[in-house]
């Protein structure tokens, strides 16, 4: 019974942290994104949501694995990979690139905040499908 709970704790703690930054970075699209500051706190809110949906998600997926839950324990485990390619790999190096040369260059401010838009998206996918497989799965 222990596994099951502290699994279904990572999971909503995971879709408030998923939430919690779908709602916080929609309002900062109002931003130009033309200043290093604005630049350098949007990156910051994206490391803080990359890190905190791997700890969770990973910490979702050993719980379901212990539980017995293996597609539950794989989902998760996904999620925290996605999450930590984007990271690694994908949006925060782009986004540390471009802060650099946004005050010299327009299409470097075009560029940042197309990637905000898309970790955005990416976001929303994340947080879709963990919904879904929570209700549409049988736990």
């Amino acid at each position: 019974m222990l596994p099951v709970v502290i699994a279904l704790i990572a999971t909503v703690i995971l879709l408030v942290w998923m939430g919690f930054f779908m709602m916080g970075s929609l309002p900062l699209l109002v931003l130009k994104h033309d200043t290093p500051l604005d630049s350098r706190f949007i990156r910051g809110l994206f490391n803080v949501y990359y890190v905190a949906v791997m700890l969770t998600a990973s910490a979702a997926a050993l719980s379901y694995a212990w539980s017995g839950k293996p597609a539950f324990a794989i989902g998760m485990a996904l999620i925290a990979a996605f999450a930590f390619a984007l990271r690694r790999w994908i949006i925060i190096p782009r986004m540390d690139l471009l802060r650099h040369t946004i005050p010299a260059t327009g299409t470097s401010i075009f560029r940042f905040r197309r990637l905000h838009v898309a970790g955005m998206v990416l976001n929303v996918a994340q947080l879709c499908t963990v919904a879904w497989a929570l209700t549409r799965l049988a736990l």
